[in-house]
């Protein structure tokens, strides 16, 4: 059975969730104690953001050992314990998997320091001699996605045994993070040891970082134009040299072939690309299962934007008959509630855009708390630890605004997130979000994403792999799942309209009678 074709899939970014030691970062015993509520938000599966062996220069995804845990998070036991519980609860568990690269701490990385240009050690790696007439630029123009140089420079002994300035080594992350070399055959027997390693734990299957890396084009050549940096929307990587790589395609076919022999295992990745047939390629029946598309995250709270989205990510699964991944938020954008304008109005639209979600045939992803109607968080400069925040040159904030720790109950500062200090800052306003407020007020946006979601699993009207576009007034949006009674209806206008005919089942604001008013949708049978 395919459980992920419409799948509600949980992203736990694991150090914000839930801390159980006081030190004030989330930690897999963390997790483990919230499992009853996440049961009772009704998802299907988690995902776990790494976890595993990390210095934490970008906080895990610099991986040391892909088949540890981290100190700081627990320990295999922990792990252990977390799947066999949350298997009781009726959750799968799905955990990230970092092929692109490893952490600058790997013992192969270090034994390719301590090695020679042209070794079996440098080899895992993109080493290469710089230009210039002493090779001091880079091997290339690229730059990474945090916005610095992607290359580089180690010291190498020299002919006489002296150490200078020597190759350039790939990142297109941090340089904290190399880039692993996979055309090397060592990188690809050890990936499959790692995944192994975890699918023998019982995981349910993986969440494929930078999904589109892996494989770089022949020679490393030259971009021709500017690289966008981390937050980018899909079209910044169509033609981007660093990114889908027609290589990448035989990483995947072999993730894919050693999840086949674990039946009932899910392997998906998130999937920037505007081309619909160069998307579609991902999702192949040989390579991944769920292929994130981020059109509707980075659309705009405007009906027009909303609707080609939804018909662009619908076009770019229909050929190969895969099911459409939704989200709105992840670990690595601004949250709904402050991208649609923040405040009341911020709420309403993101209330509505999650009823518009839910509606949509196939998976859904929701960011851990999504369903609270967290906003961004601003934050001083002495506390950003992200590492764009540095490699920008201090020019982009990065990403920890919607990084800081969930509100769970209680008060400052840590909010029943810790009982410590908590890694981010949490502010005075989390006191009227927390979970156990929300799970009391009928009106919140968790009891809205409950019955949402309860109804999305348990309607008959949620049924059918596409949709049928009705008319509705400038501003506004409707659609029926094909084949159902159901209706979603979005109003993104500046005026009330009237509802599209029939019992309304779920509205993410207050009706106005027969109307719908301005940044709300419903939904009607």
């Amino acid at each position: 059975m395919q459980w992920w074709r419409d799948a509600v899939v949980y992203q736990i970014y694991v150090r914000s969730f839930s801390d159980s030691d006081g030190d004030g970062v989330g930690d897999l015993e963390g997790v483990r104690s919230r499992l009853g509520y996440l049961e009772l938000l009704g998802v299907d599966a988690l995902r776990l953001t790494p976890f595993y062996t990390s210095p934490m220069v970008d906080h895990g995804y610099d991986v040391a050992d892909p088949r540890n845990v981290d100190h700081v998070f627990g320990g295999l036991d922990t792990f252990d314990g977390l799947v066999t519980d949350a298997h009781e609860h009726g959750l799968r568990v799905t955990i990230d998997l970092v092929p692109n690269h490893t952490s600058s701490e790997h013992e192969w990385f270090r034994a390719a320091l301590d090695s020679a240009p042209g070794s079996p050690e440098r080899a895992r790696y993109h080493f290469r001699p710089g230009r210039g007439p002493h090779g001091e630029e880079p091997p290339n123009n690229w730059t990474s996605v945090f916005g610095a140089p992607a290359w580089t420079r180690v010291q190498d002994i020299d002919d006489d045994g002296e150490w200078g300035p020597g190759e350039w080594y790939l990142h297109l992350r941090a340089p904290d993070q190399p880039d692993l070399n996979w055309t090397n055959p060592e990188v690809w027997a050890d990936t499959e040891k790692t995944l192994r390693f975890w699918l023998d734990r019982g995981v349910d299957g993986f969440h494929i970082d930078t999904a589109l890396g892996m494989s770089k084009p022949d020679g490393l050549p030259d971009s021709t134009e500017d690289l966008p940096g981390a937050d980018v929307s899909p079209a910044a990587l169509d033609d981007d040299p660093r990114f889908d790589h027609d290589g990448v395609h035989d990483v995947h076919r072999m993730i894919r072939a050693v999840l086949d022999h674990y039946p009932g295992r899910v392997v998906a990745g998130e999937v920037r690309l505007r081309d619909v047939e160069r998307f579609a390629h991902y999702l192949r029946p040989d390579e991944l299962h769920l292929g994130v598309d981020v059109r509707l995250m980075h659309a705009p709270f405007d009906a027009d934007a909303v609707r080609v989205a939804i018909e662009s990510s619908l076009a770019a699964v229909e050929k190969v008959g895969a099911p459409p991944t939704w989200t709105l938020s992840t670990h690595d954008v601004p949250r709904p509630v402050t991208r649609y304008g923040g405040g009341p109005v911020g709420c309403a639209r993101a209330r509505a855009m999650a009823l518009v979600e839910l509606a949509l045939p196939g998976a859904v992803c929701l960011y851990n708390g999504e369903e609270l109607g967290l906003p961004d968080v601003e934050l001083p400069d002495a506390v950003l630890q992200d590492p764009v925040w540095e490699h920008s040159g201090r020019t982009e904030r990065g990403r920890d605004a919607c990084r800081v720790p969930m509100p769970w109950e209680g008060g400052a500062p840590g909010f029943g997130f810790t009982s410590g200090e908590p890694w981010l800052p949490m502010p005075p306003e989390y006191g009227e979000l927390t979970a156990a407020d929300q799970l009391e007020d009928t009106a919140s946006t968790l009891s809205l994403i409950r019955r949402a979601v309860e109804l999305r699993k348990t309607h008959p009207g949620f049924r059918g792999s596409s949709v049928e576009w009705f008319g509705a007034p400038a501003g506004c949006l409707a659609f029926r799942r094909a084949g159902s009674t159901l209706v979603c209806a979005l109003n993104a206008s500046a005026e009330a309209v009237p509802l599209p005919p029939g019992d309304v089942l779920l509205a993410s604001g207050q009706l106005q009678g027969n109307l719908l008013p301005p940044d709300t949708a419903a939904w009607l049978t």
